[in-house]
């Protein structure tokens, strides 16, 4: 594998060794199952040595000087890593690279703006960027010129060259598709990852424009809870959310909507769907918003025989469905099981508007109630009137631009970094073995995959954290051998960062101030700036 040699060659020539071989995983599946902390991938040198022991308690340590991490990605993952890393190494400086001239990822892009509450961990992460060893470096990017063209670009090669550690926390910026007829060629079919970053005010997609006046129904394609907030945002009061910090032209946008049936269809049962109990809560208890019964025989008969998450779960979904449908309920939604996506059509040949969506009736086998229940198409088509259809199947991550080159291995197909589950990167050498990269690791959905939620992100991150803080404890072999290097000042040196202006956390502060005072002037905490050129010009 070449990308395997050139690391290889990298690492030989700064006088580092690859660690020994150990057992791949050989399945994502099986990586998740991992537990925190887990030996399992394979043995370690100074196994003893506990990742909560202080590197002040050895009488002899490589780092007589900082230990300088860079972190790519100012999200959860990114700063729940550089937390765990700087409170257990004394004088660790983490230098913090994003794309954007603004920090928080997912927090700020991702959660939807009825859910204030979900966002107070923000207030942890401005402790840690409080910290005189903490750099933000925001409006630059990590790659090719080509990926950030009106920003500040560096090479991925130039950051290994100037840190002791480097930490992929960069997230997942690219959906799933269905890869059926029409999910292309027509109007009315959105991503949900787009649909949410445009309501959200990701610049990226801020020019979106999806179109919600062609018709009265909508589908939703995907059933785990970034589908439930898509509906509940299609069906909510528009006044209720002008007092989030929903960005203004989604307002503008949701006012004119002509949508009042949502359905959330899925390929199995309630028993195998994605979504928690609280998205559902939510949508149940919309007012003035009904809900169509669920199938009752995909109801199991004996809810207490199940795990509680799953019993409450679906216990809601049985009661809900028991209350009749209010009489002059205007909008109304539905969770339609064991539905897999056929096709998009148009009304006639030629024409590109959608308005139907196809599936296929499925069966679940050995039963409905079975959480591991094989799916088998019948063959049976149905039909739901759509004149707009998102698809919500999830997310995957890219590999960075250079990862090739340098030799940083990545699955495709599953979207993460390869990893020994702890978060050190490692290559696999066709024989489900892996060796780890000195001093490179990942931490968040391009570690594990986008699943869960915020505090399953931080409890990875934290296991990433605690796999560096180990191998610093037991002087492994980390980026440039424990040499003198410089941290961003030596990639500013180096790749030469002048095209535009690089965001520093003061910087970032002032463009926070900007928003609130918009948002106060129109009765909400925050209006957000939904393009890199207003939020820079807020800094002169």
């Amino acid at each position: 594998m070449p990308s395997v040699m050139v690391s290889v060659a990298w690492a030989r020539s700064r006088g580092l060794c690859l660690r020994a071989r150990t057992q791949w995983p050989s399945s994502s599946s099986q990586l998740l199952q991992r537990p925190v902390g887990s030996r399992a991938f394979g043995t370690r040198r100074n196994a003893s040595v506990s990742s909560n022991a202080s590197p002040s308690t050895r009488k002899s340590h490589a780092y007589e000087r900082p230990y300088r991490v860079a972190v790519i990605g100012s999200g959860p993952a990114g700063f729940y890593t550089t937390y765990r890393v700087m409170s257990k190494i004394p004088g660790a400086k983490v230098d913090m690279y994003e794309t954007l001239p603004v920090p928080f990822g997912l927090v700020r892009f991702g959660v939807a703006p009825d859910h204030p509450e979900v966002k107070n961990c923000q207030e942890k992460f401005e402790e840690v960027a409080a910290s005189p060893d903490f750099t933000f470096v925001g409006n630059v990017s990590v790659g090719e010129q080509r990926d950030h063209p009106t920003g500040n670009t560096v090479p991925l090669a130039t950051i290994m060259e100037n840190y002791n550690a480097v930490v992929f926390a960069y997230g997942s910026s690219q959906d799933k598709k269905l890869g059926i007829p029409g999910e292309s060629a027509l109007r009315g079919i959105y991503s949900a990852r787009e649909f949410v970053g445009w309501y959200n005010g990701l610049p990226e997609h801020a020019d979106l424009a999806p179109d919600l006046t062609q018709g009265d129904e909508a589908v939703i394609i995907g059933q785990g809870n970034v589908a439930l907030d898509v509906a509940r945002m299609l069906l909510e009061d528009v006044d209720v959310l002008r007092k989030s910090d929903i960005a203004e032209h989604a307002i503008a946008t949701l006012a004119k909507s002509r949508v009042k049936r949502v359905r959330i269809v899925g390929r199995r049962g309630p028993m195998q769907a994605a979504f928690t109990i609280k998205e559902v809560r939510e949508l149940v208890r919309l007012p003035d918003v009904g809900f169509h019964p669920v199938e009752p025989g995909l109801i199991p008969p004996d809810l207490q025989s199940l795990p509680r998450a799953d019993r409450r779960r679906i216990d809601i979904l049985r009661k809900e469905s028991l209350i009749p449908m209010p009489e002059g309920i205007k909008k109304s939604w539905s969770l339609d099981f064991c539905l897999g996506p056929k096709s998009f059509r148009a009304s006639h040949p030629g024409e590109h508007q959608l308005v139907t969506t196809i599936f296929e009736r499925n069966v679940l086998k050995p039963s409905p109630f079975v959480p591991e229940a094989s799916v088998f198409a019948t063959g049976e088509e149905v039909r739901f009137p759509s004149s707009v259809a998102f698809r919500s199947i999830g997310y995957k991550s890219a590999a960075l631009s250079e990862f090739a080159q340098v030799g940083i291995p990545f699955n495709k197909k599953l979207g993460i970094i390869k990893n020994d589950g702890q978060g050190r990167v490692a290559h696999d050498d066709g024989d489900q073995y892996f060796s780890a990269l000195p001093g490179l690791y990942c931490a968040g959905w391009c570690k594990r995959g986008p699943t869960g939620v915020i505090a399953s992100t931080m409890n990875d991150a934290f296991a990433t954290g605690d796999a560096m803080v180990e191998d610093y404890v037991s002087n492994e072999p980390s980026l440039n051998n424990h040499q003198r290097v410089s941290g961003w000042e030596g990639v500013k040196r180096d790749a030469k960062v002048d095209k535009a202006r690089v965001v520093s956390w003061a910087d970032w502060q002032k463009i926070d101030s900007a928003e609130r005072k918009r948002g106060q002037a129109v009765g909400k905490e925050r209006e957000k700036f939904t393009s890199i050129k207003d939020m820079l010009a807020v800094l002169g």
